[in-house]
């Protein structure tokens, strides 16, 4: 449905494209839909978005480390920046309220900062930290980190006219958090009430945590709830609790849940039914795993849940061949679109709001600098190697952005593992370079879709896009200064990860990937290998299922990403998880206008609430230290 929406115009702006040049299409954006002189980048903006942006990237980071995924930060950072401005307007301090293109604005600032600048962290960054048994220098993860974001935000550049002026690729998340700004602007009635919503969750969210905690130790006993609630029982001779069977009192991971839906989340409970209460047992049993716990299991389920991963997105990715067809053939076209506008007014006005080109070329050249500087001197990569990974960067980020724009889903995984497979091939022994060279593909991809996402929001609701480019740009910096610090704190030791209170399941595969590259295939026992093969095969006939059975079949088919995601958490985060799923996937049939209203604001504020103040913690437990 998408693509066909792609090819025939934007059903939001009522724009039809059929049988229109991209000079037409573009004329008549502007004349219709671009709304100039409304307020847009402005310093309250950006400071507000880079505040927000900075606080949800400790949220991200912290739930990264948890659970392995990244929540997008734009619906809610809009929602807390019209809140915000209200109440600032009626103290006095703001005029008035953010303009709606002043808060699209913000939501580029905070999304930047909030999404784009950890996803390496907790993955390609966590897993060399795991393989070297020590920290990076600070400098060096610090300037790595604003380097990554700001290559794939000069890479989307040249993608944004091609894909979103001329082709009106759908890019969903864009479209839904552009229809949040006009409900709230539209409805201040409902937007008090999401925010109202947002703020009690993490209220009650940062009082669960608060209860939870062993750090309180003036806080009274008996009003204290158990981290962790243990069911009766034994399996295989041993308490529950020794293969992670057992009930997390987050509610952060509830919250979670709730987030990534029913589908997702009962194929998790499956995965880690038959992971922690079948194949474990039945392992331990055959002397294949010798140690209980967490770290026990894991080191041997992870093989199987790892090969699943990656061969279902390797081929959920080559088999979205028309994306990958349309996004090579698109490539000259990445550059032409405004190459023919001629001289009238309107045509030189959109070259006037654009990116410059030599805004991008001077950038693309700045950013591809820095990455391969640092990539020579702070991991030892070969000046050709890192080259590479840039350039592969540039190929891989156009079709990663083609899927984020046509199915609203970004191959983030895929793009990293082919970088990894290919670098372990060609330099087979080096697990950093291994590691970090697909951290460019995959950080790049990342950052490039997330800004292109935004440009969309501000396309449908006719913001100046070449503002927003500057405040995305401006957003790497507040969630490099914020993301690289937090993780020093979160994880003062690199034991910390891997463990029962950060899974880093992201990690965890990475690392996985990396070893068995560099090692082989022979530095895996009888039982790993067989894990390998089942995994990598259960996850081809997933993808084969979902693509071929009648939709109404499609629903009982395990999400493959769910699936092989709980062969590398603990059995007490899937259960929680999927309670949230099913609490919001049962409001949403009982309750559609309520769920449809509430569950992503209260959602947002409960891991908001409980994440911060886990951050918190972390600084509280390392202040200590120091003393």
């Amino acid at each position: 449905m998408n693509a066909q929406r792609s090819h025939g115009g934007d059903e939001f702006l009522g724009i039809d494209t059929t049988g229109k040049s991209p000079v037409e299409i573009e004329r008549e954006w502007f004349e219709k839909h671009y709304r100039g002189d409304v307020p847009q980048l402005t310093v309250r903006a950006v400071l507000i978005g880079m505040v927000l942006g900075g606080v949800m990237s400790l949220s991200n980071l912290y739930v990264g480390l948890k659970t392995g995924w990244g929540l997008g930060v734009a619906i809610t950072a809009c929602i807390l920046a019209f809140s915000l401005g209200s109440i600032l307007q009626k103290l006095g301090l703001f005029r008035s309220n953010l303009s709606i293109l002043e808060n699209n604005c913000m939501q580029s600032t905070a999304s930047s900062a909030g999404y784009s600048t950890g996803g390496a962290i907790t993955s390609a960054i966590a897993a060399l930290v795991m393989i070297r048994g020590e920290h990076l220098p600070f400098w060096t993860l610090l300037v790595w980190t604003f380097f990554l974001a700001f290559l794939g935000v000069m890479m989307a550049v040249p993608m944004k006219r091609q894909m979103i002026n001329v082709e009106q690729l759908a890019f969903p998340s864009g479209l839904a958090a552009a229809q949040t700004l006009r409900s709230l602007y539209a409805a201040g009635r409902e937007s008090a009430a999401k925010a109202r919503g947002l703020i009690i969750a993490g209220l009650v969210s940062v009082l669960g945590a608060f209860v939870r905690s062993n750090e309180f130790s003036w806080f009274p006993g008996f009003l204290r709830i158990p981290e962790m609630l243990e069911f009766p029982g034994t399996l295989g001779g041993h308490r529950l609790l020794r293969w992670t069977i057992a009930w997390d009192t987050s509610l952060l991971l509830i919250a979670a849940g709730a987030i990534i839906g029913i589908r997702v989340a009962w194929s998790m409970l499956a995965g880690g039914i038959l992971n922690y209460a079948v194949l474990a047992p039945w392992m331990v049993k055959k002397g294949v795993i010798t140690e209980l716990g967490y770290r026990g299991i894991v080191s041997w389920s992870l093989w199987g849940g790892t090969a699943l991963m990656i061969t279902s997105g390797l081929l959920n990715f080559a088999l979205q061949w028309g994306t990958i067809t349309r996004a090579f053939s698109g490539i000259v076209g990445l550059f032409r679109p405004g190459r023919d506008h001629g001289g009238d007014n309107v045509s030189r006005s959109m070259e006037a709001i654009e990116v410059p080109s030599t805004w991008f070329a001077w950038g693309i050249l700045i950013a591809s600098c820095g990455t391969l500087v640092i990539q020579h001197f702070a991991f030892s990569i070969k000046w050709q190697m890192g080259g590479l990974a840039v350039v592969m960067s540039f190929f891989l980020a156009i079709v990663a952005c083609r899927a984020t724009g046509e199915t609203d889903i970004t191959p983030i995984g895929a793009m990293g593992k082919i970088t990894q497979l290919f670098y372990g091939i060609t330099a087979p022994a080096n697990m950093t370079t291994n590691l970090m060279t697909a951290s460019v593909t995959a950080g790049a991809a990342s950052s490039a879709a997330d800004l292109l996402t935004d440009l969309k929001s501000g396309y449908l609701l006719g913001a100046n896009p070449r503002k927003q480019f500057i405040a995305q740009f401006l957003g790497i910096f507040a969630g490099s200064l914020v993301v690289v610090p937090a993780f020093y704190l979160v994880v003062p030791s690199p034991d910390v990860l891997g463990s029962a209170q950060f899974p880093a399941p992201a990690a965890q595969v990475w690392k996985g990937v990396a070893e068995l590259l560099s090692a082989g295939l022979s530095s895996l026992g009888m039982t790993e290998r067989w894990a390998l093969v089942l995994g990598g095969l259960a996850g081809i006939v997933i993808v084969l299922l979902e693509r071929t059975l009648p939709p109404r079949m499609r629903r009982f088919v395990p999400s493959a990403m769910g699936f092989g995601l709980a062969f590398v958490i603990p059995f007490w985060n899937i259960l929680s998880m999927f309670v949230g799923a099913a609490a919001a996937w049962m409001g949403a049939g009982f309750f559609k206008t309520a769920a449809d209203r509430y569950t992503i604001p209260v959602a947002s504020g409960v891991i908001a609430g409980e994440s911060l103040l886990g951050m918190l913690l972390a600084l509280l437990a390392a202040v200590n230290i120091m003393k």
